[in-house]
């Protein structure tokens, strides 16, 4: 064997124990550690004919990019909608490197790995009040959970005309609606052929990022010769706006369309029972993405994409390897290589199924009430400040405003703020109009954590 590899092998306790040390340090200072990092140079270093090991190697990262690491996984990173990563997520992720799975088959792979993934799944629909009528399974993220189900869409819409558009490709004859799309479902309307102009977008209500029921019945009559695909919002990301999915499942009654529902986090609402009204009917979606390394406060990179069980044979033929024997029937046998768009995958339902079975409702409850009970203190804060000014009502968990002194102090305001690392937020355009946006999802967060924002927001804001 590899001299270093054995050596390694025989001292792996003393090497695991010094990453594990190195882990806490900075979970433990999580609260102290920077959110933003300016001055981001690091070193460069040639490849070396002999290493030095893992143990010199750590001490390289140490010394040269840890400290360049943000506290991204802590509890006042605002910006994006970043969780953090509970212990028992963390303790998940560990050992999904540990096993090192490829999580394929439930039959005849050699492993467990898939058999926890369907089992995650299946607590995971309970966690959303989710009936057992999707099939489910783990991708990267948002932006490939979204693939996913529109990939499954695009083959409905093929069959509906007669084609297999895995196959013989499409041909502009599908329409997709949105209205606020995720700019995930864009890029996945690009990856997959249809274009990321080609979206007929619904009118919005009037102050609202949700869709204008009208002005969608009229344009699915206008389209009723074409196969539709409707992208549904659960959760917008400027004001966590809600399309009106009772109103739209009821509307699937009388028109054809695939209904998906991108539930990133919004989906996670499920969790508290006077949130629940929101996403009423989602249970009727033909696809849904739910976003885990959101509000689920597990690791990058987790997601699952849902589909509905009727649809399998669709999904099958969107995603098989068909031309790969060695892989075996799909017909015959399960496997997520003919169910998702990757074929080799980490055992990524480990964290999750970690964090379901160690929290359970409560916790996951206990995580977004906590979140909206942030947000509506940093909302009172607002509304208060003669500084600033709300754009939205705060639906949920994050709180889009804006600077009332106007844009160009607005974006200096900004810089200034995250440039002094205690708490991260991000710019954004909400109706075409510059605003700024805090989205509260880290279990971490607490009331301090609001009020150490405050102060460095009056703080920044008696500077300019």
């Amino acid at each position: 064997m590899f001299e270093l590899f054995e050596n390694e092998l025989n001292k792996l306790e003393s090497v695991l124990d010094q990453v594990k040390n190195t882990s806490l340090d900075f979970l433990e200072n999580l609260r102290e550690r920077p959110t933003y990092i300016v001055e981001q140079l690091a070193k460069s270093y040639d490849l070396a004919d002999s290493g030095g090991g893992a143990l010199a190697s750590l001490e390289i990262f140490r010394q040269h990019y840890e400290k360049l690491m943000v506290a991204s996984p802590g509890p006042r990173y605002w910006g994006f909608v970043t969780g953090g990563a509970t212990p028992a997520a963390i303790a998940g992720d560990w050992l999904t490197a540990v096993y090192d799975q490829n999580t394929q088959s439930l039959q005849g792979a050699g492993d467990v790995s898939a058999i926890v993934e369907k089992e995650t799944i299946r607590l995971l629909c309970q966690l959303l009040h989710l009936p057992d009528d999707f099939t489910g399974g783990f991708v990267t993220g948002a932006t490939m959970s979204n693939f996913t189900g529109l990939a499954v869409a695009r083959q409905w819409a093929g069959e509906q005309s007669g084609r297999d558009i895995s196959r013989e490709g499409t041909s502009g004859e599908l329409v997709v609606m949105a209205a606020t799309p995720h700019s995930s479902v864009i890029k996945s309307l690009a990856m997959l052929g249809i274009g990321s102009n080609n979206v007929l977008r619904i009118q919005v209500l009037d102050g609202r990022e949700a869709m204008d029921l009208a002005d969608f019945e009229q344009k699915l009559i206008d389209n009723q010769d074409r196969p539709i695909i409707v992208s549904c919002s659960a959760g917008t990301v400027n004001t966590v706006d809600f399309d009106d999915i009772k109103a739209i499942v009821a509307l699937k009654k009388k028109h054809k369309f695939w209904l998906h529902i991108d539930a990133a986090f919004g989906g996670f609402a499920a969790c508290v029972a006077s949130q629940r009204h929101l996403l009423e009917g989602w249970e009727q979606a033909d696809s849904i993405t739910i976003d885990c390394h959101k509000w689920m406060n597990v690791p990058y990179d987790s997601a699952v994409a849902l589909v509905r069980k009727e649809h399998s044979r669709l999904q099958v033929s969107t995603f098989q390897n068909s031309n790969a024997p060695y892989l075996g029937d799909p017909s015959e046998n399960f496997s997520y290589l003919n169910f998702l768009p990757e074929n080799s995958r980490r055992f990524r339902a480990l964290p999750a199924w970690f964090s379901l079975t160690a929290y359970g409702r409560n916790g996951f409850e206990w995580i977004v009430q906590n979140s909206i009970d942030r947000a509506r203190e940093f909302e009172n804060y607002i509304e208060s400040s003669g500084h600033f000014e709300l754009l939205a009502p705060v639906r949920l968990n994050v709180v889009c405003f804006r600077l009332k002194t106007g844009t160009e102090r607005m974006c200096v305001f900004l810089d200034q703020l995250n440039r002094r690392g205690k708490v991260f937020m991000t710019p954004t355009l909400l109706s075409g109009e510059p605003a700024m946006r805090a989205a509260f999802v880290n279990y971490r967060t607490e009331k301090e954590d609001i009020l150490i924002a405050i102060r460095e927001m009056e703080e920044v804001m008696q500077a300019l």
